[in-house]
C-alpha cells in the first residue's frame, strides 16, 4: 500500500548533487584575466601574472594592457573585450579611479569573479568609499563575486593557483588561512614555507567590499580539503552573515580567530549601567562563544591551535592529568592550568593502585603524577596507559627532560603508539638538539609537542573552552512545563511602549518598567502609585509595614541621585513625612518632574543582588548583560555578555562566566538558589528584548535572589526616540520566528499546532522517529537509517538547533493531556551559493493520510515567499507517488534527474 511518506534527499547523504558555487571561479578558475599586467620589474602587475603562470593551475592566464603587444612572453589584449575566451577570473591591478570602468567591463563580458588588489578606496576616505559603491553596484547587477579590494590576493595551493603578489605559493595541506591583513599575510606565508605548514586556501580579503569572512567560512566549509579555518581579522563587518556562518561550520571544522583592536566602550555617554559597561570586544568575546569559534591571542596559537585540533580529539571537560619526570616542570604546567581556568584530575583509587604497582615508592601519589628522573621509556608507557583509563582525566599531558637517564627518543617511539587514546595527549620535550629526534616521532604520529609545558597546557584550556563553548550551543535545553500557558501579555507592552512614545518620553518611569516586566513572567514586587500622601498612606496600611517610598518622575530617571527613596518606612506618620520631604527636594529641582511616589512593601534584602540588562551594540544589536548588581555594580565589574534569544542553556553558559555563578550555589550556610527558575527568568527577559525592538535600554538592579526570593526590586528601560528607532542595529541572531506558528486542524479533526522547530524540541524527535516504519524512512532518505543513527544527540541536535536564516523546519505538533507529540516535519534548508532552498518532509507512519504532508509542504511554500527565495527543489524517488500527487497539487513542475531513481520536482517562487 503507498503511503504518504514525504522525502526529499538529505544533505548529508552520498547522492548530494554538487553543483558550481558562485565562489568557484575564484578559487577554481579556469581563465583568468590579469587586468593591469605589466613588464615593470617590481610592480604588482608583473608580479602577479609571473606568479599565475609559474604555479600552473591548469587554465588559462591573459595579460589586459592596452599599451603593450606582450607582457613576460604572453600575448597581451588592450582590454577585456578583447580577450578570445570566457574569463572566470579577472586579477585587477590598475589605478583605483579606473576600477568601477573596469568591473563594468568585465560584468558586460559575464566575467563572475574579481580579486581587486588596488589601493586607495576606503582606506582614503570619502572619495574613495564612493568609487567602492561604484564598483559594488556593478557587481551586483552582473552577479559578479569579489575579494578585496585593497588586498594582497588568493592562492589555492592545491591545484597551484597564486593569485597573489606575494614572493612564493604556500605548500599544500589541510588549514584554509583568511587574513585582513596583506602584510601579515606575506609573514604567515614565510613563516609557513620555513615551518612546514601547509594550506588548502591563503585569503587575503582587503576591505570586503563583496566577499565577507560569512561567504568564506561558509564555502571553506563545504571544501572536503579544508579541515580547520583560521582568521587573522581585525573587525568582523557582516557580524550576522559571520555568526551564521560560523556556527554552520564550527561543529565539523574548528574556526580558530586571532581578533586585534579592542576598542573603548561604544557608550561612555549611556544613562544605564548596562550601557556603561558594555564594550564592542567583551561583545566580540560573547559572539564567538554564541557561534563557537575559539578566539586565541598571539599568532603561534593560531596554528598551534589549528594543528592540535587536527591531530587530537577535543576533550570532554578541563580535568588534565600530567605525567612527568621532574617535579619543577610539573609545578608550572599547574600554575599555568589553574590560572587558565582549568583543573587537575583526581586520580581514581583504581588507577593509584595500579600506578602503586609499578613506580617507585617515591613517585608523587597524586597529579601532577612525578615517575622520578631515572624514568625509563616502559615506565612513561605504562604510566600514560593507566592514567588514560583514568575516569576523571578528560586530557593528558607527557613531559620529558633530558637527565642522565633519560632517552628522549625512545621514550617518543614508545609513546607514539598511544595516538590515538580517545582523549587528547599533549607533550613537550624540554630542550634543544637532544630532544629534536624525539619531537618528530612524536609529531608524526600526531601528538603535538612543545618546547614548554606551559605552553601546552595553555593549549589544553584552548582546547577545553572550545569543547565548552560548543556544548553549550547544542546542549539541548529545558522545556518548562507551564511554557505554553504563561505567553507574554504582549497586547499589555504594546499599550505601555505606545503611551510612552506618543508623549514622545523616550523613559519609562518605574511603574510602567515594572508592569513591563510583569507581562514576561518576571517577578516584581507590587507597587501603586500615590499622587498624594494621603493616598500614599492608605496603600501602605492595605501592604502592610514596613513600607518604600520611591519617586515617581518621567524624567528623573536616577531617583537616589535627587533623594527620591526613602526606605523602610514603619507608620502612617513616615509614610507622609517621607511623600512630603521627596515632593519637597524634587519640586526644588524640576517642579515638573514630580508626579507623586510609589508605595512599595519594603524586602528584606536577604539574598544576592544581580544586575541583569541590555543594550544594543552596534555590530551585533541588543547584547544582555548577567552579573553582581547593587551599588558598586561599577566597582567590582562582575559581569557576562550574551547575544540574546537565549534558551536555558545559554542562560546557564552565561551565568557560569561570573564570579558570583559560585556565591549562588551556596556559601557560609547559605542554600542554594532555584537555578532552574533564574535561567527561565533569563530566558524570559531575552525574549523581552527580542520581541520589543523599541527597547534601546534596559536594566534590572537589582535583581534579588536567594533560596525563598527571586524579584526585580527596580527597573528602567530607555526607548528609541522616532528618530533613531529606524539607525537601531539589526540583532546578530534571528529570534524564533513566531510569526510561522499557526494552528491546523486535520482531515481526521485533530487540532494540530504547526510551528518552527525548537532547540527543547530534541526529546520529542526522539518519540517521533520512534513512530516510523523502515519503508517510511527510506523514502525520505533515499536509503535505510538505523534508529540509533536517527536519533543520535549530535544529528538532531543540528535539526533542532537551526539558524531560521539559513533554513526552517517546521513541526505537526500534537497536544495530548499529559504530554505533546510531533507526528510530521517539514524542512527547508537554503542551498549555498543560490537563493534557492530544498524541501525535506515525512509524517509519523499512524498519522498518515490526514493532510498533514500536503499542509506542511504549503507552509513551506508560503516561507519560501516571505523569505524571497527563487525556487525551492525536492529530489523524489520514482516510487513515491504520494509524494508525486502532492507536489503536483501545489504546482510544482518535473524534470529528469541525473540520478536515475530519482525526480526532481521545482517549484519557481518568482513567476
Amino acid at each position: 500500500m503507498t503511503k504518504d511518506i514525504i522525502q526529499c534527499k538529505d544533505p548529508s547523504h552520498d547522492i548530494w548533487r554538487e553543483q558550481r558555487h558562485p565562489l568557484d571561479c575564484i578559487f577554481n578558475p579556469r581563465s583568468v584575466a590579469v587586468i593591469g599586467a605589466s613588464e615593470r620589474e617590481g610592480s604588482v602587475g608583473r608580479t602577479l601574472l609571473w606568479n599565475l603562470i609559474s604555479s600552473p593551475f591548469g587554465g588559462t592566464v591573459f595579460p589586459v594592457n592596452p599599451q603593450r603587444h606582450s607582457v613576460l612572453g604572453i600575448k597581451s589584449y588592450p582590454s577585456i573585450g578583447e580577450v578570445p575566451e570566457v574569463v572566470d577570473l579577472a586579477v585587477i591591478a590598475t589605478p583605483a579611479a579606473t576600477v568601477p570602468q573596469v568591473v563594468r567591463d568585465c560584468v558586460a563580458l559575464g566575467v563572475k569573479g574579481a580579486i581587486i588588489v588596488s589601493a586607495g578606496f576606503r582606506e582614503v576616505g570619502e572619495q574613495g568609499i564612493a568609487l567602492e559603491q561604484e564598483i559594488l553596484a556593478a557587481a551586483q547587477l552582473g552577479g559578479m563575486r569579489i575579494i578585496g579590494p585593497n588586498c594582497l590576493g588568493l592562492m589555492n595551493p592545491l591545484i597551484g593557483l597564486n593569485a597573489t603578489f606575494a614572493g612564493a605559493i604556500a605548500q599544500k595541506g589541510n588549514v584554509a588561512f583568511i587574513s585582513q591583513s596583506g602584510a601579515l599575510c606575506t609573514s604567515i606565508l614565510d613563516w609557513s614555507l620555513n615551518e612546514n605548514v601547509g594550506f588548502s586556501a591563503f585569503i587575503s580579503i582587503g576591505s570586503m567590499l563583496d566577499v565577507s569572512w560569512g561567504d568564506l567560512i561558509e564555502y571553506l566549509g563545504d571544501d572536503p580539503h579544508t579541515q580547520s579555518i583560521v582568521l587573522y581579522m581585525e573587525s568582523i563587518g557582516n557580524a550576522h552573515a559571520f555568526l551564521s556562518a560560523a556556527r554552520e561550520v564550527a561543529m565539523d571544522k574548528p574556526i580558530i580567530v586571532l581578533k586585534v583592536g579592542s576598542t573603548a566602550a561604544a557608550a561612555k555617554a549611556a544613562a544605564s549601567h548596562t550601557g556603561a559597561m558594555t564594550g564592542s570586544d567583551e561583545v566580540l568575546n560573547a559572539a564567538f562563544r554564541r557561534c563557537g569559534v575559539l578566539r586565541v591571542h598571539t599568532i603561534s596559537d593560531l596554528f598551534d591551535m589549528a594543528e592540535i585540533l587536527a591531530k587530537q580529539p577535543r576533550p570532554k571537560g578541563n580535568r588534565l592529568s600530567i605525567v612527568t619526570n621532574a617535579g619543577g616542570p610539573g609545578a608550572i604546567a599547574t600554575d599555568a592550568l589553574i590560572s587558565g581556568g582549568g583543573e587537575l584530575s583526581e586520580l581514581a583509587p583504581e588507577t593509584l593502585a595500579r600506578l602503586n604497582q609499578f613506580l617507585p615508592a617515591q613517585w608523587s601519589h597524586h597529579n601532577p603524577i612525578d615517575i622520578l628522573g631515572d624514568a625509563s621509556c616502559d615506565r612513561y608507557a605504562q604510566t600514560l596507559e593507566v592514567v588514560a583509563d583514568d575516569p576523571h582525566s578528560d586530557g593528558l599531558l607527557v613531559i620529558l627532560t633530558p637527565q642522565a637517564m633519560t632517552n628522549p627518543t625512545a621514550t617518543a617511539e614508545k609513546l607514539a603508539a598511544y595516538s590515538k587514546l580517545g582523549k587528547p595527549i599533549l607533550t613537550s620535550w624540554m630542550g634543544g638538539a637532544e630532544v629534536n629526534a624525539g619531537t618528530q616521532v612524536l609529531n608524526r604520529a600526531n601528538i603535538p609537542t612543545f618546547p614548554y609545558p606551559d605552553t601546552a597546557v595553555r593549549l589544553f584550556n584552548y582546547m577545553w573552552r572550545y569543547t565548552y563553548n560548543l556544548r553549550g550551543i547544542y546542549e539541548t535545553p529545558l522545556l518548562p512545563k507551564d511554557s505554553d500557558q504563561h505567553a507574554p501579555d504582549r497586547a499589555l507592552v504594546s499599550q505601555i511602549l505606545n503611551h510612552a512614545i506618543s508623549g514622545d518620553r523616550p523613559i519609562l518611569t518605574e511603574y510602567e518598567s515594572k508592569q513591563l516586566l510583569s507581562a514576561y513572567g518576571i517577578p516584581t514586587i507590587e507597587t501603586e502609585i500615590a499622587h498624594s500622601a494621603d493616598e500614599a498612606v492608605a496603600i501602605a496600611e492595605n501592604f502592610g509595614y514596613p513600607i518604600v517610598l520611591k519617586l515617581h518622575s518621567e524624567i528623573i530617571t536616577h531617583k537616589t541621585d535627587v533623594g527620591g527613596v526613602c526606605l523602610n518606612l514603619e507608620n502612617a506618620a513616615a509614610v507622609q513625612e517621607a511623600y512630603e520631604a521627596i515632593a519637597s527636594r524634587v519640586n526644588a529641582i524640576n517642579p515638573e518632574a514630580f508626579l507623586g511616589v510609589t508605595v512599595q512593601p519594603m524586602v528584606k534584602l536577604e539574598g544576592y543582588e544581580l544586575i541583569l540588562g541590555s543594550s544594543l551594540d552596534p555590530q551585533f544589536g541588543a547584547v544582555m548583560l548577567f552579573g553582581m548588581g547593587g551599588q558598586l555594580v561599577e566597582v567590582f565589574r562582575d559581569r557576562a555578555l550574551a547575544l540574546p534569544p537565549l534558551n536555558t542553556t545559554l542562560a546557564k553558559r552565561m551565568m557560569e562566566q561570573t564570579r558570583i555563578y559560585q556565591a549562588l550555589k551556596g556559601v557560609r550556610g547559605r542554600k542554594s538558589i532555584d537555578f532552574p527558575k533564574l535561567e527561565q527568568l533569563l530566558v524570559s527577559f531575552s525574549q523581552l528584548i527580542v520581541e520589543q525592538p523599541q527597547i534601546r535600554e534596559i536594566d534590572i538592579n537589582p535583581l534579588l535572589v536567594s533560596s525563598e526570593v527571586m524579584i526585580a526590586l527596580d527597573a528602567r528601560v530607555v526607548l528609541h526616540t522616532a528618530a533613531d528607532i529606524d539607525q537601531r542595529p539589526a540583532p546578530a541572531i534571528r529570534p524564533y520566528p513566531n510569526k510561522y506558528s499557526q494552528p491546523w486542524q486535520s482531515l481526521k479533526g485533530d487540532r494540530l499546532k504547526i510551528r518552527p522547530i525548537r532547540p527543547e524540541d530534541e526529546p520529542m524527535m526522539v518519540q517521533f522517529h520512534k513512530t516510523l516504519s523502515e519503508e517510511s524512512v527510506y523514502l525520505r532518505y533515499a536509503h535505510v537509517v538505523k534508529l540509533n543513527q536517527r536519533i543520535s544527540h549530535e544529528r538532531l541536535s543540528r535539526i533542532c538547533f537551526i539558524d531560521y536564516d539559513r533554513e526552517m523546519i517546521l513541526v505537526a505538533n500534537r497536544s495530548l493531556p499529559e504530554t505533546q507529540e510531533i507526528v510530521g516535519v517539514a524542512r527547508l534548508s537554503k542551498l549555498h551559493g543560490t537563493n534557492e532552498a530544498e524541501f525535506a518532509l515525512i509524517v509519523s507512519d499512524h498519522y498518515q493520510h490526514q493532510g498533514v504532508g500536503t499542509e506542511l509542504m504549503r507552509r513551506l511554500l508560503e516561507i519560501g515567499k516571505e523569505e524571497n527565495l527563487e525556487a525551492i527543489v525536492g529530489y523524489i524517488l520514482h516510487s513515491n507517488y504520494q509524494m508525486q500527487s502532492i507536489c503536483r497539487k501545489l504546482g510544482f513542475a518535473f524534470h529528469p534527474d541525473a540520478d536515475q531513481e530519482m525526480i526532481k520536482a521545482v517549484f519557481n517562487l518568482k513567476l
